[in-house]
Formats: structure tokens, C-alpha cells, sequence
């Protein structure tokens, strides 16, 4: 399966309890219909055909880069949803009010952003239950998208597990975010969720991609909201 126009691919490999969605290694920045109907548990994008779409910030709070990131959606007029890493909120908590406050919505992130791939299910229950007593929320997001079978099963009684279906990459140093955008953009549909990045490592590429896919969206009409 090849597109000359992709620069990262996907592969899907179900053995027993492992579930690898390497989305870096097969499908460029989107996560293709067969894959996300594999799952159908998880959220990948909202079924809806209002023009809307989900931005989800993940990573923070970050005391620098996610008040810029609300500067830009106020602007916009634009609701998004952080996915939060409890130690962070620990130790910024006035940045997690401050998202809270300006009406975005906020999701457990873990509390030490733990891959769950590596983590035995009991021990990433525990970190998703710490990240719970700083993040009031019923969303969750697994880190790097890596959780298992196991872990989805043992969730989603409690949590709405999200995942996406357009990721940006602004955390790869490597990319050119032209380029990316050039391939993110046409891609957008309504109900897409779409994940950028509040954290140190993402921020320069996130600083020159959000702003463009915002004004990007507005001028294709499309709206933001929480998830």
C-alpha cells in the first residue's frame, strides 16, 4: 500500500494482548477507515456532518507554550481539548486553570505519561487513577497512542478512550511544516480530531502549523469544539 504523497506509514499487528498501532511506520498522518473500524471502542473521529471539527492539545499544561496555544484559539473562537499529564498539572496548576477558565476541556493523559505497551495493565490503571485526582474528566488518552487490548477493555467502562484520526507530527523535528500542512489540510473533514502538541519539544513546528490550520478551517467554515 503506497502514496508517494505520505511521508509516515502504519502497521497494525494484533498478538494476543498487544495491539501495535505504529502510525509512523505506515499511513502518513491519518489513520485509515479499516484501522479505526478494528476498534470501534475508541473514538478516532466524531460522527457527525456539522462543519466541526476537535482540536486536542496533548502533553501539557506547559506554563510558556499553553498559554500561547489559548491566545491562538481565542482568537479563533475555538474550543479544543487538552489531554493533560497529571504531573504536570502538579506542578502548573494555575496553566491547567487557565484552560479550564477560558471554557476548553481537559482529559487524563496518565500522571507520568507512561507507554502502555511496556506497562503492565494494573501499574497503568494506577498512574490513569493519579492523573484522576488532578484532571476531572472522563476522557483519556493513551500516550503515544500505545495501549493494548487489555487496557482498552479495563477503560472504557469508565473513560471515553480517544485517539484521532489526523495527527500532525509537530513533535518530529524532522518534519517541514509546509509540507506537512500541505498533506494535514485536504484531509480535514468534519468531526476529524486532530492532535498538536503543548510541550517544549513540538513547540516550534506547533507555533508555525496551528495558526494555519486555524484560519485554514475558518476559511472552509468549519467550527471547534470539545470533545
Amino acid at each position: 500500500m503506497r502514496n508517494n504523497s505520505m511521508k509516515h506509514k502504519a502497521i497494525l499487528f494484533i498478538d494476543g494482548d498487544s495491539l501495535l498501532l505504529l502510525t509512523k511506520i505506515m499511513f502518513s498522518y491519518t489513520i485509515p477507515v479499516w484501522v479505526q473500524s478494528l476498534f470501534p471502542s475508541v473514538t478516532w473521529k466524531v460522527k457527525t456532518t456539522r462543519p466541526v471539527v476537535y482540536l486536542t492539545f496533548d502533553d501539557g499544561p506547559h506554563p510558556e507554550i499553553t498559554p500561547w496555544v489559548l491566545e491562538q484559539l481565542q482568537t479563533y473562537n475555538a474550543k479544543a481539548t487538552f489531554f493533560c499529564v497529571g504531573d504536570n498539572v502538579h506542578k502548573f496548576p494555575q496553566t491547567y486553570r487557565q484552560v479550564l477558565e477560558a471554557g476548553h476541556r481537559t482529559g487524563n493523559h496518565t500522571y507520568h505519561h507512561l507507554k502502555g505497551w511496556k506497562t503492565p495493565v494494573d501499574i497503568y490503571l494506577e498512574d490513569i487513577r493519579l492523573c484522576s485526582e488532578k484532571v476531572d474528566s472522563d476522557l483519556f488518552r493513551p500516550p503515544y497512542g500505545k495501549i493494548t487490548p487489555a487496557q482498552i477493555n479495563q477503560l472504557k467502562s469508565r473513560f471515553q478512550v480517544v485517539m484521532w484520526d489526523i495527527m500532525t507530527f509537530d513533535f518530529d523535528v524532522s518534519i517541514i511544516p509546509a509540507k506537512a500542512l500541505s498533506i494535514i489540510l485536504p484531509r480535514i473533514r468534519a468531526g476529524s480530531v486532530i492532535v498538536f502538541h503543548d510541550s517544549e519539544k513540538a513547540e516550534r513546528n506547533m507555533k508555525v502549523m496551528l495558526p494555519q490550520l486555524l484560519e485554514f478551517c475558518k476559511q472552509k467554515g468549519y467550527t471547534f469544539e470539545t470533545l
